[in-house]
């Protein structure tokens, strides 16, 4: 095909909960658009989305995947994003890049949590939407409850632009509402039929209310219908577009993606009703000046485009995927990353099918592409004209929740590990390798246990090195509660020169900045002035081990008050190691406990779960602060023991289906209670 114009590119993510046939429905697209000449299916592992080891193993997309087809003039760019949870910030990417969306839905009559939020995100977010029912044709599905489910819950806004027609309680085909027309479901296609004498009055009763709706959604549709009761089927359609656009209408239509019926309905209405870039709404940006701008399609203005997917491979190397905004991108042009502030030069271009990349001169505005080779360029980073600087809002990746300790499997392949992770994080911004300070440990934070674990299979996949995932340590603290003094005495003669040194020191609490201080106050040089040092130092490493489980102590206050020296055998060495045996035995006397991390946790979920968070919370020994609506959700702000909460992530999934979410943050510390303080010391022990 020719050129293709900005006007002719409709930019599609399919969505929806996992395992709802998103991956079929892109393949049945690209089948019928003629990109593929054969329909690949997931179970036999031969889709052109679902390419990655991983996501043959596992039957599920974890990352999202680009490809594009043709279809009435237009050029269909799909993007096949994952449904999973642990994959969330794949679906942040998809949807910067795309201006439109189709969810695919399971037809067993209920609405899945997947549905939910797909649906939620793009109301908030103004994105347009379809609802594609999908297997209609399997046993026990049910397409007429699964559109009532979507309407219980959203509405008018659900708007079927189809009518059924049901045999043996199943779909076997529709009526279009808009056009009249009839068509039963054929592998690969469909077939006209007549409208079925029974549905005639059905039919009108939903052309009547498509009509009433497309009139609303402008005052000159508005005005027409009033004067002649009725609009024509263009001004019905542009009217669809309308509502669509401002999240006012969703339409949905069933079929099934697996044997290709109902598909090419999908793709005349992407072309009918989705926008064109031009009618996407405006990105965020800021100019040379710092300035907010709201950037729209324009062919015509200076290039400016977003890297909102990078791939990271060992043999082909890193391939950044782009949405243009503006202008347009050609092989051969020097461009500004207004993020790093250094310059690329473009010398491969391409469009992508799956994992397979086809090489192209040009990419214009509102068309998804890729570049590959660029050195300082990563996700989230602006390309743009170097002489008009634009910067582009990055996009809002999902904080990780799951901390896991990470470690070689093998001796001596940790750096082998720890390099294939800094490449596997140019690609997913959602998970962080970083060393504990307080443990030591090396951790790698992310969305889930499903995720993290991916990434070890990736390592091994593409790095050949292998990672072990295990609980990590919490970074618990020891202090005092009271008072002591005590007097280390360290004397050591081995015939020669001989080792003396004898210090006095008060422990409490209090140190001025929480941590640790040393204080001075002999008198008379009882210990000389040469030495005073070496007691600070022999403390500073005491106060590494506490007494009871070993944990660093803190918020301690170490006075000297006197002590002995000899002129010949005091040595500095002498006064640390004193230090440390006054301190070992002033703190047994002084109280000691152990001291855990508390965090603020912020939990967001649906009203009816608030009472089993509640509960759960008070299991793990949180305290809760407060809660409020909003948008329409509940959010509870709680306080509770890091050691309490090392699984939330998983267990609140568990608990709310799915739909509940948080984000935490350290607060502070605070003492253990006995009961758990036994436990961990055993723990220590062993």
């Amino acid at each position: 095909m020719g050129k293709i114009t900005s006007d002719k590119i409709r930019n599609v993510a399919i969505i929806g909960h996992s395992g709802s046939g998103k991956t079929s429905l892109a393949e049945a697209i690209l089948f019928n658009g003629k990109s593929i000449d054969r329909l690949g299916k997931t179970t036999d592992k031969n889709t052109v989305m679902d390419y990655d080891e991983q996501e043959m193993q596992r039957g599920i997309s974890i990352s999202l995947a680009c490809a594009y087809t043709y279809w009435e003039d237009c050029k269909i760019n799909i993007i096949d994003v994952p449904g999973f949870y642990d994959f969330e910030g794949e679906f942040e990417e998809a949807m910067r890049a795309v201006g439109s969306a189709i969810l695919v839905a399971d037809a067993n009559g209920a609405l899945s949590v997947g549905s939910e939020k797909a649906i939620d995100y793009c109301l908030r977010r103004h994105i347009p939407l379809m609802i594609f029912v999908n297997g209609v044709d399997k046993e026990n599905s049910n397409y007429v409850a699964t559109v009532e489910a979507f309407r219980a819950k959203y509405g008018r806004k659900i708007s079927p632009t189809h009518l059924p027609i049901m045999r043996d309680g199943k779909m076997k085909g529709y009526v279009s509402v808009i056009s009249g027309k009839a068509f039963e479901f054929s592998p690969g296609g469909r077939t006209a039929v007549e409208v079925p004498p029974a549905m005639a009055d059905d039919v009108k009763i939903l052309k009547d209310a498509l009509i009433e709706a497309a009139a609303e959604t402008s005052e000159e549709l508005l005005d027409k219908f009033f004067a002649e009761g009725t609009l024509s089927n263009d001004e019905v359609v542009a009217g669809i577009r309308a509502g669509l656009c401002v999240g006012e209408t969703i339409p949905i239509m069933g079929g099934s993606a697996l044997q290709n019926m109902g598909v090419l309905n999908v793709m005349y209405e992407i072309v009918d009703l989705l926008p064109s870039p031009f009618e996407r709404r405006p990105v965020l940006a800021t100019d040379a000046n710092g300035d907010v701008q709201s950037i729209v399609c324009d062919a015509d203005k200076p290039f400016a485009a977003q890297v909102f997917k990078t791939v990271a491979d060992p043999f082909v190397g890193k391939l950044n995927m782009i949405r243009v905004f503006t202008g347009s991108l050609k092989s051969g042009m020097t461009v500004l990353n207004s993020t790093t502030g250094e310059k690329e030069r473009i010398n491969g271009l391409y469009v992508m099918k799956g994992k397979k990349q086809e090489p192209v001169d040009e990419l214009v505005a509102g068309d998804i592409g890729a570049v590959n080779k660029l050195v300082n360029t990563n996700t989230s980073d602006t390309l743009c004209d170097e002489k008009v600087k634009v910067k582009f809002f990055d996009i809002a990746f999902p904080k990780p929740v799951l901390t896991m300790k990470i470690s070689a499997a093998k001796s001596g392949e940790e750096d082998k590990v720890f390099q294939g992770l800094n490449r596997l994080a140019e690609e997913d911004l959602t998970f962080k390798v970083e060393k504990d300070k307080d443990t030591l440990e090396t951790v790698i934070r992310g969305q889930g246990e499903t995720h993290l674990e991916v990434l070890c299979k990736k390592l091994k996949a593409k790095f050949g090195c292998e990672a072990v995932l295990s609980e990590p340590k919490v970074a618990f603290k020891e202090t005092i509660t009271g008072k002591a003094e005590a007097e280390g005495k360290h004397k050591k003669q081995t015939g020669g020169a001989g080792q003396f040194g004898v210090v006095n020191i008060k422990f409490e609490s209090g140190a001025s900045d929480g941590m640790f201080e040393f204080v001075d106050e002999t008198v008379g040089g009882s210990v000389p002035k040469q030495f005073i040092p070496a007691v600070e130092k022999g403390l500073r490493e005491a106060i590494q081990k506490g007494v009871l489980a070993g944990y660093p102590m803190v918020n301690l206050k170490c006075t000297l008050f006197d002590g002995k020296y000899h002129p010949v055998d005091s040595k500095e060495v002498a006064f640390v190691s004193a230090a440390k045996l006054a301190y070992d035995e002033a703190i047994r006397k002084a109280k000691p406990v152990i001291l855990e991390p508390i965090y603020t946790y912020k939990i967001t979920i649906p009203d009816n779960y608030t009472g089993d968070i509640l509960g759960d919370m008070n299991k793990r020994r949180g305290r809760i602060l407060g809660m409020e609506t909003v948008d329409g959700l509940q959010e509870i702000t709680a306080e509770a023991p890091l050691v309490e909460m090392l699984k939330y992530a998983t267990d609140l999934r568990s608990m709310t289906q799915g739909r509940g979410k948080f984000s935490s943050e350290l607060l502070g510390y605070e003492e253990v209670p006995f009961s758990a303080q036994e436990k961990i010391i055993a723990e220590a022990n062993k």
